[in-house]
Protein backbone atom coordinates (compact mmCIF):
# COMPACT_ATOMS: atom_id res chain seq x y z
CA UNK A 1 0.00 0.00 0.00
CA UNK A 2 2.85 2.37 0.86
CA UNK A 3 4.48 1.74 -2.52
CA UNK A 4 1.23 2.20 -4.44
CA UNK A 5 0.34 5.68 -3.24
CA UNK A 6 -2.23 5.01 -0.50
CA UNK A 7 -0.46 6.94 2.24
CA UNK A 8 0.79 9.74 0.03
CA UNK A 9 -2.77 10.32 -1.11
CA UNK A 10 -3.98 10.26 2.50
CA UNK A 11 -1.38 12.86 3.43
CA UNK A 12 -2.58 15.17 0.66
CA UNK A 13 -6.08 15.04 2.16
CA UNK A 14 -4.71 16.14 5.54
CA UNK A 15 -1.99 18.56 4.57
CA UNK A 16 -1.17 20.54 7.72
CA UNK A 17 -2.06 21.61 11.23
CA UNK A 18 -3.54 25.07 11.56
CA UNK A 19 -2.17 27.83 13.77
CA UNK A 20 -5.17 30.11 13.40
CA UNK A 21 -6.19 29.54 17.03
CA UNK A 22 -2.88 30.85 18.43
CA UNK A 23 -3.65 34.20 20.06
CA UNK A 24 -1.43 37.04 18.83
CA UNK A 25 0.37 34.79 16.35
CA UNK A 26 0.98 37.65 13.89
CA UNK A 27 3.07 39.54 16.43
CA UNK A 28 5.22 36.68 17.66
CA UNK A 29 8.94 36.43 16.81
CA UNK A 30 9.70 33.86 14.11
CA UNK A 31 11.42 31.52 16.56
CA UNK A 32 8.25 31.43 18.70
CA UNK A 33 6.11 30.78 15.64
CA UNK A 34 8.45 27.96 14.67
CA UNK A 35 8.40 26.30 18.08
CA UNK A 36 4.62 26.51 18.25
CA UNK A 37 4.32 24.99 14.77
CA UNK A 38 6.58 22.04 15.63
CA UNK A 39 4.71 21.35 18.87
CA UNK A 40 1.31 21.56 17.17
CA UNK A 41 2.53 19.09 14.55
CA UNK A 42 3.77 16.69 17.24
CA UNK A 43 0.51 16.96 19.18
CA UNK A 44 -1.97 16.79 16.30
CA UNK A 45 -0.50 15.06 13.25
CA UNK A 46 -2.41 11.85 12.51
CA UNK A 47 -0.69 8.68 13.69
CA UNK A 48 -0.37 5.65 11.44
CA UNK A 49 0.53 2.12 12.51
CA UNK A 50 0.24 -0.44 9.73
CA UNK A 51 -0.37 -4.14 10.19
CA UNK A 52 2.90 -6.11 10.35
CA UNK A 53 5.15 -3.03 10.34
CA UNK A 54 8.32 -3.51 12.38
CA UNK A 55 9.36 0.14 12.74
CA UNK A 56 7.04 2.92 13.84
CA UNK A 57 6.47 6.59 13.07
CA UNK A 58 4.99 8.19 9.96
CA UNK A 59 5.13 11.61 8.32
CA UNK A 60 1.41 12.01 7.67
CA UNK A 61 0.98 15.70 6.74
CA UNK A 62 0.94 16.39 3.02
CA UNK A 63 2.42 19.88 3.03
CA UNK A 64 5.73 18.33 4.08
CA UNK A 65 5.81 16.60 0.69
CA UNK A 66 5.95 20.10 -0.82
CA UNK A 67 9.09 21.10 1.12
CA UNK A 68 7.24 23.17 3.73
CA UNK A 69 6.74 22.88 7.46
CA UNK A 70 3.18 21.50 7.50
CA UNK A 71 1.61 24.21 9.63
CA UNK A 72 -0.55 26.97 8.17
CA UNK A 73 -1.78 30.34 9.34
CA UNK A 74 -4.75 31.90 7.58
CA UNK A 75 -4.45 29.31 4.84
CA UNK A 76 -0.76 29.75 4.00
CA UNK A 77 2.30 27.86 5.17
CA UNK A 78 4.43 29.78 7.65
CA UNK A 79 7.93 28.48 6.87
CA UNK A 80 9.77 26.61 4.17
CA UNK A 81 11.75 23.61 5.35
CA UNK A 82 15.32 22.33 5.00
CA UNK A 83 16.77 19.92 2.44
CA UNK A 84 20.07 19.07 0.78
CA UNK A 85 21.55 17.84 4.03
CA UNK A 86 22.43 14.49 5.52
CA UNK A 87 21.76 14.62 9.24
CA UNK A 88 23.84 13.14 12.04
CA UNK A 89 21.72 10.06 12.64
CA UNK A 90 24.73 8.04 13.77
CA UNK A 91 25.07 10.12 16.91
CA UNK A 92 21.37 9.75 17.70
CA UNK A 93 21.61 5.97 17.41
CA UNK A 94 24.87 5.65 19.34
CA UNK A 95 24.22 8.19 22.12
CA UNK A 96 20.48 8.90 22.28
CA UNK A 97 18.74 12.27 22.30
CA UNK A 98 18.88 12.54 26.08
CA UNK A 99 22.58 13.30 25.61
CA UNK A 100 21.67 16.19 23.30
CA UNK A 101 19.51 17.65 26.03
CA UNK A 102 22.42 17.43 28.46
CA UNK A 103 24.75 19.20 26.04
CA UNK A 104 22.23 21.99 25.46
CA UNK A 105 21.72 22.59 29.18
CA UNK A 106 25.49 22.65 29.68
CA UNK A 107 25.86 25.20 26.89
CA UNK A 108 23.15 27.38 28.43
CA UNK A 109 25.21 27.61 31.61
CA UNK A 110 27.99 29.43 29.77
CA UNK A 111 28.42 33.15 30.22
CA UNK A 112 28.66 35.46 27.25
CA UNK A 113 25.86 33.99 25.17
CA UNK A 114 23.68 36.54 23.43
CA UNK A 115 19.95 36.55 24.01
CA UNK A 116 19.48 35.26 20.46
CA UNK A 117 21.83 32.35 21.14
CA UNK A 118 19.98 31.47 24.34
CA UNK A 119 16.65 31.58 22.52
CA UNK A 120 18.04 29.31 19.81
CA UNK A 121 19.23 26.75 22.37
CA UNK A 122 15.83 26.82 24.07
CA UNK A 123 14.25 26.20 20.68
CA UNK A 124 16.37 23.04 20.39
CA UNK A 125 15.02 21.93 23.77
CA UNK A 126 11.51 22.63 22.51
CA UNK A 127 12.17 20.39 19.50
CA UNK A 128 13.20 17.56 21.82
CA UNK A 129 10.08 18.11 23.92
CA UNK A 130 7.96 17.92 20.76
CA UNK A 131 9.69 14.66 19.81
CA UNK A 132 8.80 13.29 23.24
CA UNK A 133 5.17 14.27 22.74
CA UNK A 134 5.04 12.51 19.37
CA UNK A 135 6.83 9.46 20.79
CA UNK A 136 4.40 9.26 23.74
CA UNK A 137 1.42 9.38 21.39
CA UNK A 138 2.79 6.40 19.48
CA UNK A 139 3.69 4.60 22.72
CA UNK A 140 0.02 4.62 23.66
CA UNK A 141 -0.84 2.44 20.64
CA UNK A 142 2.31 0.40 19.96
CA UNK A 143 5.43 -0.71 21.83
CA UNK A 144 8.09 1.95 21.18
CA UNK A 145 10.83 1.31 23.71
CA UNK A 146 13.20 4.03 24.87
CA UNK A 147 14.87 4.93 21.56
CA UNK A 148 15.69 7.44 20.17
CA UNK A 149 16.05 9.11 23.57
CA UNK A 150 18.28 6.36 24.92
CA UNK A 151 21.09 4.84 22.90
CA UNK A 152 20.24 1.75 20.86
CA UNK A 153 21.31 -1.58 22.36
CA UNK A 154 20.54 -3.94 19.47
CA UNK A 155 19.82 -3.98 15.75
CA UNK A 156 16.06 -3.55 16.00
CA UNK A 157 16.43 -0.61 18.38
CA UNK A 158 19.05 0.94 16.10
CA UNK A 159 16.73 0.71 13.09
CA UNK A 160 13.82 2.11 15.13
CA UNK A 161 15.97 4.97 16.47
CA UNK A 162 17.14 5.87 12.98
CA UNK A 163 13.69 5.61 11.46
CA UNK A 164 11.85 7.52 14.19
CA UNK A 165 14.29 10.44 14.06
CA UNK A 166 14.27 10.49 10.26
CA UNK A 167 10.46 10.28 10.24
CA UNK A 168 10.11 13.11 12.78
CA UNK A 169 12.28 15.36 10.63
CA UNK A 170 10.11 14.55 7.63
CA UNK A 171 6.95 15.08 9.65
CA UNK A 172 8.27 18.60 10.33
CA UNK A 173 8.85 19.18 6.62
CA UNK A 174 12.62 18.66 6.43
CA UNK A 175 14.08 16.32 3.82
CA UNK A 176 17.25 14.76 5.25
CA UNK A 177 19.44 12.17 3.62
CA UNK A 178 20.16 9.10 5.72
CA UNK A 179 23.82 8.66 4.87
CA UNK A 180 25.99 5.63 5.62
CA UNK A 181 23.31 3.25 6.81
CA UNK A 182 25.56 0.19 6.81
CA UNK A 183 28.16 2.00 8.89
CA UNK A 184 25.47 3.07 11.39
CA UNK A 185 23.62 -0.24 11.66
CA UNK A 186 26.28 -2.81 10.75
CA UNK A 187 27.92 -3.14 14.19
CA UNK A 188 24.54 -3.81 15.83
CA UNK A 189 23.65 -6.55 13.37
CA UNK A 190 27.08 -8.13 13.64
CA UNK A 191 26.75 -8.30 17.44
CA UNK A 192 23.20 -9.66 17.36
CA UNK A 193 24.11 -12.36 14.84
CA UNK A 194 27.14 -13.40 16.88
CA UNK A 195 25.07 -13.63 20.06
CA UNK A 196 22.24 -15.50 18.36
CA UNK A 197 19.75 -12.78 19.27
CA UNK A 198 18.64 -12.35 15.68
CA UNK A 199 18.81 -14.29 12.43
CA UNK A 200 19.74 -12.69 9.12
CA UNK A 201 16.22 -13.34 7.81
CA UNK A 202 14.72 -11.55 10.81
CA UNK A 203 17.09 -8.62 10.30
CA UNK A 204 16.07 -8.50 6.67
CA UNK A 205 12.39 -8.18 7.60
CA UNK A 206 13.14 -5.33 10.00
CA UNK A 207 15.18 -3.45 7.43
CA UNK A 208 12.64 -4.13 4.67
CA UNK A 209 9.99 -2.53 6.88
CA UNK A 210 12.21 0.56 7.06
CA UNK A 211 12.44 0.75 3.27
CA UNK A 212 8.75 0.13 2.67
CA UNK A 213 7.78 2.84 5.16
CA UNK A 214 10.14 5.19 3.33
CA UNK A 215 7.76 5.04 0.37
CA UNK A 216 4.93 6.69 2.33
CA UNK A 217 5.12 9.91 0.30
CA UNK A 218 4.48 8.16 -3.00
CA UNK A 219 1.22 9.42 -4.46
CA UNK A 220 -1.28 7.60 -6.62
CA UNK A 221 -0.75 10.02 -9.46
CA UNK A 222 2.73 11.50 -9.47
CA UNK A 223 2.74 15.24 -10.28
CA UNK A 224 4.67 16.35 -13.34
CA UNK A 225 8.27 17.34 -12.67
CA UNK A 226 11.85 16.84 -13.74
CA UNK A 227 12.46 13.60 -11.86
CA UNK A 228 14.49 15.30 -9.15
CA UNK A 229 15.80 12.71 -6.67
CA UNK A 230 12.58 11.75 -4.86
CA UNK A 231 12.59 13.43 -1.44
CA UNK A 232 16.37 13.43 -0.96
CA UNK A 233 16.44 10.41 1.40
CA UNK A 234 19.82 9.26 0.12
CA UNK A 235 21.77 6.25 1.31
CA UNK A 236 25.48 5.53 0.98
CA UNK A 237 26.94 2.03 1.15
CA UNK A 238 30.42 0.62 1.66
CA UNK A 239 33.75 2.45 1.33
CA UNK A 240 36.31 3.11 4.02
CA UNK A 241 35.72 4.66 7.43
CA UNK A 242 37.72 7.40 9.13
CA UNK A 243 40.49 4.91 9.93
CA UNK A 244 40.65 3.65 6.34
CA UNK A 245 38.94 0.35 7.20
CA UNK A 246 36.34 -1.04 4.79
CA UNK A 247 32.77 -0.54 6.03
CA UNK A 248 30.91 -3.10 3.88
CA UNK A 249 29.07 -5.59 6.09
CA UNK A 250 25.90 -7.66 6.34
CA UNK A 251 23.72 -4.53 6.20
CA UNK A 252 25.33 -3.51 2.90
CA UNK A 253 24.14 -6.72 1.26
CA UNK A 254 20.74 -6.67 2.95
CA UNK A 255 20.05 -3.22 1.50
CA UNK A 256 20.97 -4.39 -2.00
CA UNK A 257 18.83 -7.52 -1.61
CA UNK A 258 15.82 -5.51 -0.43
CA UNK A 259 15.86 -2.86 -3.15
CA UNK A 260 16.42 -5.50 -5.82
CA UNK A 261 13.48 -7.62 -4.70
CA UNK A 262 11.06 -4.78 -3.98
CA UNK A 263 12.18 -2.37 -6.71
CA UNK A 264 12.18 0.53 -4.26
CA UNK A 265 13.74 3.61 -5.84
CA UNK A 266 12.69 6.15 -3.22
CA UNK A 267 16.05 5.82 -1.49
CA UNK A 268 18.71 6.83 -4.04
CA UNK A 269 21.61 4.52 -3.17
CA UNK A 270 25.26 5.10 -4.02
CA UNK A 271 28.00 2.57 -3.37
CA UNK A 272 31.52 3.79 -2.63
CA UNK A 273 34.00 1.63 -4.53
CA UNK A 274 37.79 1.58 -4.54
CA UNK A 275 40.65 -0.61 -5.73
CA UNK A 276 40.16 -2.92 -2.73
CA UNK A 277 36.39 -3.35 -2.98
CA UNK A 278 35.49 -7.02 -2.63
CA UNK A 279 34.67 -8.75 -5.92
CA UNK A 280 31.51 -10.14 -4.35
CA UNK A 281 30.22 -6.63 -3.64
CA UNK A 282 31.07 -5.38 -7.12
CA UNK A 283 29.17 -8.29 -8.63
CA UNK A 284 26.18 -7.75 -6.35
CA UNK A 285 26.05 -4.04 -7.21
CA UNK A 286 26.17 -4.87 -10.93
CA UNK A 287 23.34 -7.38 -10.51
CA UNK A 288 21.12 -4.73 -8.93
CA UNK A 289 22.07 -2.00 -11.41
CA UNK A 290 21.16 -4.21 -14.38
CA UNK A 291 17.46 -3.95 -13.43
CA UNK A 292 17.56 -0.23 -14.29
CA UNK A 293 15.48 2.42 -12.61
CA UNK A 294 18.42 4.42 -11.32
CA UNK A 295 18.17 2.74 -7.92
CA UNK A 296 21.90 2.21 -7.42
CA UNK A 297 24.85 4.36 -8.54
CA UNK A 298 28.58 4.15 -7.90
CA UNK A 299 31.11 6.59 -6.43
CA UNK A 300 34.81 6.59 -7.33
CA UNK A 301 35.92 6.77 -3.71
CA UNK A 302 39.67 7.49 -4.13
CA UNK A 303 38.95 10.33 -6.56
CA UNK A 304 36.41 11.92 -4.21
CA UNK A 305 38.75 11.64 -1.25
CA UNK A 306 41.47 13.39 -3.22
CA UNK A 307 39.02 16.13 -4.26
CA UNK A 308 37.91 16.72 -0.67
CA UNK A 309 41.46 16.81 0.64
CA UNK A 310 42.40 19.32 -2.08
CA UNK A 311 39.46 21.42 -0.92
CA UNK A 312 40.90 21.50 2.58
CA UNK A 313 39.26 18.64 4.45
CA UNK A 314 41.36 16.59 6.84
CA UNK A 315 41.78 13.05 5.41
CA UNK A 316 39.92 11.46 8.34
CA UNK A 317 37.05 13.90 7.88
CA UNK A 318 37.00 13.34 4.13
CA UNK A 319 36.59 9.58 4.61
CA UNK A 320 33.24 10.20 6.32
CA UNK A 321 31.69 11.55 3.13
CA UNK A 322 28.14 10.84 2.11
CA UNK A 323 25.97 13.06 -0.08
CA UNK A 324 23.00 15.34 0.00
CA UNK A 325 19.63 14.92 -1.62
CA UNK A 326 20.93 14.27 -5.10
CA UNK A 327 24.57 13.19 -5.19
CA UNK A 328 26.62 16.21 -4.17
CA UNK A 329 29.35 15.18 -1.75
CA UNK A 330 29.24 16.37 1.86
CA UNK A 331 30.32 15.31 5.34
CA UNK A 332 27.14 13.91 6.94
CA UNK A 333 25.79 15.54 10.06
CA UNK A 334 28.33 18.35 9.86
CA UNK A 335 27.44 20.33 6.74
CA UNK A 336 25.19 23.13 5.57
CA UNK A 337 25.01 22.82 1.81
CA UNK A 338 23.40 24.60 -1.07
CA UNK A 339 24.18 24.65 -4.76
CA UNK A 340 23.61 27.38 -7.32
CA UNK A 341 22.73 26.01 -10.75
CA UNK A 342 23.30 27.97 -13.93
CA UNK A 343 23.09 27.29 -17.65
CA UNK A 344 26.49 27.66 -19.29
CA UNK A 345 24.98 27.15 -22.74
CA UNK A 346 22.79 30.19 -22.19
CA UNK A 347 25.91 32.19 -21.32
CA UNK A 348 27.48 31.17 -24.63
CA UNK A 349 24.37 31.83 -26.70
CA UNK A 350 23.12 35.06 -25.14
CA UNK A 351 26.23 36.73 -23.72
CA UNK A 352 29.13 35.54 -25.83
CA UNK A 353 27.31 35.23 -29.16
CA UNK A 354 24.50 37.65 -28.21
CA UNK A 355 21.92 35.79 -30.28
CA UNK A 356 19.09 37.76 -28.68
CA UNK A 357 20.40 41.00 -30.14
CA UNK A 358 23.05 42.11 -32.60
CA UNK A 359 25.32 39.08 -32.60
CA UNK A 360 28.99 39.60 -31.98
CA UNK A 361 31.80 38.84 -34.41
CA UNK A 362 35.23 37.44 -33.61
CA UNK A 363 38.48 37.55 -35.56
CA UNK A 364 39.57 34.14 -34.31
CA UNK A 365 38.24 31.15 -32.46
CA UNK A 366 40.59 31.97 -29.58
CA UNK A 367 38.95 35.39 -29.23
CA UNK A 368 35.54 33.76 -29.08
CA UNK A 369 36.64 31.21 -26.49
CA UNK A 370 38.32 33.84 -24.32
CA UNK A 371 35.16 35.95 -24.44
CA UNK A 372 33.10 32.98 -23.29
CA UNK A 373 35.49 32.27 -20.41
CA UNK A 374 35.32 35.90 -19.32
CA UNK A 375 31.51 35.77 -19.41
CA UNK A 376 31.65 32.56 -17.37
CA UNK A 377 33.98 34.20 -14.85
CA UNK A 378 31.58 37.11 -14.43
CA UNK A 379 28.71 34.75 -13.66
CA UNK A 380 30.73 32.73 -11.14
CA UNK A 381 31.88 35.92 -9.39
CA UNK A 382 28.27 37.12 -9.29
CA UNK A 383 27.23 33.85 -7.63
CA UNK A 384 29.84 34.35 -4.94
CA UNK A 385 28.87 37.96 -4.28
CA UNK A 386 25.11 37.43 -4.40
CA UNK A 387 24.71 34.02 -2.80
CA UNK A 388 27.72 33.61 -0.51
CA UNK A 389 28.24 37.21 0.57
CA UNK A 390 24.50 37.81 0.45
CA UNK A 391 24.25 35.67 3.59
CA UNK A 392 26.30 38.18 5.56
CA UNK A 393 26.13 41.73 6.83
CA UNK A 394 29.31 43.76 7.17
CA UNK A 395 29.54 45.04 10.75
CA UNK A 396 32.19 46.68 12.90
CA UNK A 397 33.10 43.17 14.07
CA UNK A 398 33.47 41.96 10.50
CA UNK A 399 31.15 39.80 8.46
CA UNK A 400 28.29 38.33 10.48
CA UNK A 401 25.49 36.04 9.34
CA UNK A 402 22.15 37.68 8.67
CA UNK A 403 19.23 36.43 10.70
CA UNK A 404 17.05 34.08 8.66
CA UNK A 405 14.11 31.77 9.27
CA UNK A 406 14.37 29.24 12.12
CA UNK A 407 15.38 25.66 11.38
CA UNK A 408 15.83 24.13 14.82
CA UNK A 409 14.87 20.56 13.85
CA UNK A 410 17.71 20.21 11.36
CA UNK A 411 20.02 22.28 13.57
CA UNK A 412 19.55 19.82 16.44
CA UNK A 413 20.99 16.99 14.37
CA UNK A 414 23.89 18.94 12.85
CA UNK A 415 27.25 18.88 14.59
CA UNK A 416 28.48 22.10 16.22
CA UNK A 417 25.13 23.91 16.13
CA UNK A 418 24.77 23.30 19.87
CA UNK A 419 28.41 24.10 20.57
CA UNK A 420 28.26 27.36 18.59
CA UNK A 421 24.70 28.16 19.72
CA UNK A 422 24.01 28.96 16.06
CA UNK A 423 21.49 27.52 13.64
CA UNK A 424 22.01 25.39 10.57
CA UNK A 425 21.47 28.45 8.37
CA UNK A 426 23.65 30.84 10.36
CA UNK A 427 27.09 29.26 10.54
CA UNK A 428 26.29 26.60 13.11
CA UNK A 429 27.52 23.54 11.17
CA UNK A 430 31.17 22.61 11.12
CA UNK A 431 31.16 23.12 7.35
CA UNK A 432 29.16 25.60 5.30
CA UNK A 433 29.30 24.89 1.58
CA UNK A 434 27.92 26.84 -1.38
CA UNK A 435 28.66 25.28 -4.75
CA UNK A 436 28.21 26.83 -8.20
CA UNK A 437 26.90 24.09 -10.51
CA UNK A 438 27.54 24.36 -14.20
CA UNK A 439 24.87 22.92 -16.49
CA UNK A 440 24.99 22.35 -20.22
CA UNK A 441 28.77 21.97 -20.35
CA UNK A 442 28.69 19.19 -22.99
CA UNK A 443 26.43 21.39 -25.13
CA UNK A 444 28.88 24.27 -24.77
CA UNK A 445 31.76 21.96 -25.69
CA UNK A 446 29.91 20.62 -28.72
CA UNK A 447 28.91 24.13 -29.80
CA UNK A 448 32.45 25.44 -29.55
CA UNK A 449 33.81 22.47 -31.45
CA UNK A 450 31.19 22.89 -34.18
CA UNK A 451 31.97 26.62 -34.54
CA UNK A 452 35.68 25.89 -34.74
CA UNK A 453 35.26 23.26 -37.42
CA UNK A 454 32.45 24.82 -39.47
CA UNK A 455 33.79 28.38 -39.48
CA UNK A 456 37.47 28.54 -38.64
CA UNK A 457 38.96 25.20 -39.73
CA UNK A 458 36.87 23.80 -42.57
CA UNK A 459 35.40 27.17 -43.63
CA UNK A 460 32.08 25.58 -44.59
CA UNK A 461 30.11 28.65 -43.50
CA UNK A 462 31.04 32.16 -42.44
CA UNK A 463 30.62 33.20 -38.84
CA UNK A 464 27.98 35.77 -39.81
CA UNK A 465 25.97 33.20 -41.74
CA UNK A 466 26.19 30.68 -38.91
CA UNK A 467 24.81 33.27 -36.50
CA UNK A 468 21.99 33.99 -38.96
CA UNK A 469 21.26 30.26 -39.15
CA UNK A 470 21.04 29.98 -35.38
CA UNK A 471 18.78 33.03 -35.10
CA UNK A 472 16.58 31.47 -37.80
CA UNK A 473 16.47 28.17 -35.89
CA UNK A 474 18.31 26.63 -38.87
CA UNK A 475 15.38 27.39 -41.21
CA UNK A 476 16.83 27.79 -44.70
CA UNK A 477 20.15 26.24 -43.66
CA UNK A 478 19.25 22.54 -43.60
CA UNK A 479 22.27 21.42 -45.61
CA UNK A 480 24.65 23.09 -43.17
CA UNK A 481 22.63 21.74 -40.25
CA UNK A 482 23.04 18.20 -41.51
CA UNK A 483 26.78 18.75 -41.88
CA UNK A 484 26.94 20.02 -38.31
CA UNK A 485 24.96 17.05 -37.07
CA UNK A 486 26.69 14.30 -39.02
CA UNK A 487 30.17 15.34 -40.16
CA UNK A 488 31.72 15.76 -36.70
CA UNK A 489 32.12 13.49 -33.69
CA UNK A 490 31.00 15.11 -30.44
CA UNK A 491 31.50 14.51 -26.73
CA UNK A 492 30.68 11.00 -25.57
CA UNK A 493 32.38 8.85 -28.23
CA UNK A 494 35.91 8.61 -26.81
CA UNK A 495 37.21 10.91 -29.53
CA UNK A 496 39.86 13.31 -28.25
CA UNK A 497 38.88 16.08 -30.64
CA UNK A 498 35.16 15.73 -29.94
CA UNK A 499 35.74 15.61 -26.19
CA UNK A 500 38.32 18.38 -26.04
CA UNK A 501 36.17 21.47 -25.48
CA UNK A 502 33.81 19.86 -22.99
CA UNK A 503 36.84 18.81 -20.96
CA UNK A 504 38.48 22.22 -21.37
CA UNK A 505 35.38 24.22 -20.45
CA UNK A 506 34.95 22.20 -17.26
CA UNK A 507 38.62 22.53 -16.40
CA UNK A 508 38.54 26.30 -16.90
CA UNK A 509 35.30 26.55 -14.93
CA UNK A 510 36.91 24.81 -11.95
CA UNK A 511 39.92 27.12 -12.18
CA UNK A 512 37.62 30.15 -12.18
CA UNK A 513 35.79 28.88 -9.10
CA UNK A 514 39.01 28.11 -7.26
CA UNK A 515 40.39 31.57 -8.09
CA UNK A 516 37.48 33.47 -6.53
CA UNK A 517 38.67 35.59 -3.61
CA UNK A 518 37.17 33.98 -0.52
CA UNK A 519 36.09 36.67 1.96
CA UNK A 520 34.41 34.39 4.51
CA UNK A 521 34.86 30.88 5.87
CA UNK A 522 32.56 29.17 3.40
CA UNK A 523 33.71 26.41 1.07
CA UNK A 524 33.03 27.19 -2.61
CA UNK A 525 33.65 24.02 -4.65
CA UNK A 526 32.88 23.54 -8.32
CA UNK A 527 30.22 21.06 -9.37
CA UNK A 528 28.43 19.84 -12.49
CA UNK A 529 24.68 19.22 -12.66
CA UNK A 530 21.40 19.82 -14.37
CA UNK A 531 19.13 17.56 -12.25
CA UNK A 532 16.58 17.59 -15.05
CA UNK A 533 16.77 21.33 -15.63
CA UNK A 534 17.72 20.75 -19.25
CA UNK A 535 14.00 20.08 -19.70
CA UNK A 536 13.04 23.39 -18.09
CA UNK A 537 15.76 25.28 -19.96
CA UNK A 538 14.92 23.90 -23.41
CA UNK A 539 12.19 26.40 -24.43
CA UNK A 540 14.44 29.36 -23.61
CA UNK A 541 17.56 28.25 -25.47
CA UNK A 542 18.29 29.20 -29.05
CA UNK A 543 19.36 26.73 -31.71
CA UNK A 544 22.90 25.47 -31.18
CA UNK A 545 25.86 25.34 -33.59
CA UNK A 546 26.05 21.53 -33.64
CA UNK A 547 22.69 21.27 -35.38
CA UNK A 548 20.01 20.98 -32.71
CA UNK A 549 17.04 23.30 -32.86
CA UNK A 550 15.48 25.66 -30.33
CA UNK A 551 13.54 23.67 -27.76
CA UNK A 552 15.44 20.41 -28.17
CA UNK A 553 16.33 18.71 -24.89
CA UNK A 554 20.10 18.65 -24.58
CA UNK A 555 22.67 17.19 -22.17
CA UNK A 556 21.94 16.24 -18.57
CA UNK A 557 24.59 16.56 -15.87
CA UNK A 558 27.96 15.52 -17.40
CA UNK A 559 26.32 13.16 -19.88
CA UNK A 560 26.46 13.51 -23.68
CA UNK A 561 23.79 15.40 -25.56
CA UNK A 562 21.10 12.85 -26.54
CA UNK A 563 21.85 11.45 -29.97
CA UNK A 564 25.52 12.44 -30.08
CA UNK A 565 26.78 9.36 -28.20
CA UNK A 566 26.90 6.86 -31.04
CA UNK A 567 29.51 4.31 -29.95
CA UNK A 568 28.00 2.83 -26.81
CA UNK A 569 28.37 3.05 -23.07
CA UNK A 570 32.07 2.21 -22.89
CA UNK A 571 33.01 5.08 -25.21
CA UNK A 572 30.79 7.43 -23.22
CA UNK A 573 32.42 6.40 -19.95
CA UNK A 574 35.86 6.97 -21.45
CA UNK A 575 34.87 10.45 -22.60
CA UNK A 576 33.48 11.25 -19.16
CA UNK A 577 36.67 10.05 -17.50
CA UNK A 578 38.75 12.57 -19.48
CA UNK A 579 37.22 15.31 -17.30
CA UNK A 580 39.34 16.17 -14.27
CA UNK A 581 36.68 15.28 -11.72
CA UNK A 582 39.06 15.94 -8.84
CA UNK A 583 38.64 19.64 -9.61
CA UNK A 584 34.83 19.27 -9.52
CA UNK A 585 34.94 18.71 -5.78
CA UNK A 586 31.19 18.94 -5.25
CA UNK A 587 30.67 16.11 -7.72
CA UNK A 588 29.48 15.29 -11.20
CA UNK A 589 27.29 12.53 -12.55
CA UNK A 590 27.22 10.39 -15.67
CA UNK A 591 23.64 9.25 -16.16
Amino acid sequence: ESMHGKYGDEAMKNTAVTLDHIEGFDNLPDIDKYDIAIREIAEKAPLRVCENELVHGSATLGLAISHCIPATYKGSHVFHSVSHLTSGFDRVVYEGIDSYEERIHKKLEEEGLTERQRRFLKSLLNVIESMRIWHKRYSEVVEMGDVPFKKAENFKEAVQSLWFTFSFMRLCGDWPGIGRIDKILGPYLKKDLAQGVLTLDEAREILASFFIKGCEWIRGETPLGSGDAQHYQNIILAGVDEDNIEVANEVTYLVLDIVEELGISDFPITVRVNENTDERLLKRVAEVIRHGGGIVAVYNEPLILKALENLGYDPKEARKFANDGCWEVQIPGETYFCYVPFDALQILLTKTLNLNGEYKTFDSFEDLYNCFIENLRQDVNAIYENVVMGRFMNTEKGYEYKEVIPCSVSSLFTKDCIEKASSYYEGGPRYTVVSPHIGGAPDVGNSLYAIKRLVFDDKIISFDDLMKALKANWEGYEVIRQIALNKYVYYGNDDDNGDYYTVKVLDDFADIVNAVEKKVDILFPAGISTFGRQIEWAPFRAAVPFGYRKGDILSGNASPTPGTDELGATATIKSYCKIDHVKQACGSALD
